[in-house]
């Protein structure tokens, strides 16, 4: 029995984008991005529970570990544009480790806007 591939479906139509402007409003349309800590090991100035927010994958939340951040930016664009997760439980998250081997776990997900 041959297994059949699936496809990623993003929703987004890159076909539309003619001008400045569409790619601006392209721009507009994406998500926030979370990440919050669920989990603490050893030593962190952050607390389980602490929660960022990127405003677009370019716009790093201050007050977060730089360490933490070089991890997390190599997910962000995979997050804001829809690609799944390889987590089994919710293929909608990222959940993702700081450099420290006894540091902290993050989570990272899109945020819709509100309109």
């Amino acid at each position: 029995m041959k297994s059949e591939k699936k496809k990623i479906e993003l929703d987004i139509d890159y076909s539309a984008i003619k001008t400045h402007k569409d790619y601006q409003d392209c721009w507009n349309k994406l998500d926030r991005l979370e990440i919050k800590m669920v989990k603490k090991d050893g030593e962190c100035r952050h607390r389980e529970g602490d929660a960022f927010f990127y405003d677009s994958p370019y716009m790093r939340p201050q007050g977060v570990c730089p360490a933490l951040l070089h991890v997390i930016d190599l997910y962000t664009w995979r997050s804001v544009l829809g690609f799944p997760s390889w987590n089994s439980d919710d293929r909608k998250v990222f959940r993702l480790h700081c450099p420290d081997p006894e540091g902290t776990v993050w989570e990272l997900r899109r945020m819709p806007k509100e309109e």
